[in-house]
């Protein structure tokens, strides 16, 4: 079932009741609720987690945490997702939401000089920071959003496709054993025919 792939990747829930950034919630993460691995729970987990690692803000994963408590998505997998934005994935992923952010608010989007320095990201940031905050969000809660419907119905399908898979062994099993037992009484069948034959042959022998 999926529960066993999220199981194999999802971190260990020690880690994260006693990570640093997370004692704030103190008793909250002890919900059970927040550590159990069923389709609603991860589908929670997907849709806030990938929201929060489109946020551009530090401490992402307060950010999941927060969210993931009160819709009681389970925590570890919320959490863990923060991390699809890191330093070799922030770029691109930041250039897209920026782009978008520039699209929705009908602006033109600035172009990236041949040297990036310091002092032009600070210069810029009075002009792009709406934008890219606006777009951040937006792609943050489209990509939750389809996040957590397809996480729903991936998990449908496979539990559909074990079902099926259950009903086919156990009516091959009794294809076979109904196959079998009809091949033992087509054998004893012929067995008596023989039997019958075998005792008229006889019968014949002494009674000429």
């Amino acid at each position: 079932m999926p529960r066993r792939l999220f199981k194999r990747y999802m971190p260990d829930p020690t880690s994260i009741r006693e990570h640093k950034s997370l004692r704030f919630f103190g008793r909250l993460l002890h919900d059970p609720n927040l550590w159990h691995l069923n389709r609603h729970s991860v589908a929670r987990a997907m849709g806030v987690g990938l929201f929060a690692a489109l946020i551009p803000i530090p401490l992402q994963m307060l950010l999941a945490a927060a969210l993931a408590i009160p819709v009681r998505g389970n925590l570890p997998i919320a959490v863990s997702l923060v991390w699809l934005t890191n330093p070799l994935t922030m770029p691109p992923v930041f250039f897209v939401t920026y782009m978008t952010g520039a699209w929705l608010l009908q602006v033109p989007p600035r172009t990236l000089p041949d040297e990036l320095t310091f002092q032009w990201i600070t210069d810029q940031l009075s002009t792009v920071w709406q934008p890219f905050l606006l777009g951040s969000v937006v792609c943050g809660v489209l990509l939750g959003i389809a996040a957590y419907f397809t996480t729903l119905l991936y998990w449908r399908w496979w539990v559909a496709r074990q079902w099926r898979r259950r009903r086919f062994g156990r009516s091959g099993t009794h294809a076979a054993a109904a196959d079998q037992q009809a091949h033992t009484e087509g054998v004893e069948h012929c067995g008596g025919h023989q039997h019958e034959g075998d005792g008229r042959a006889d019968a014949d022998v002494r009674h000429p």
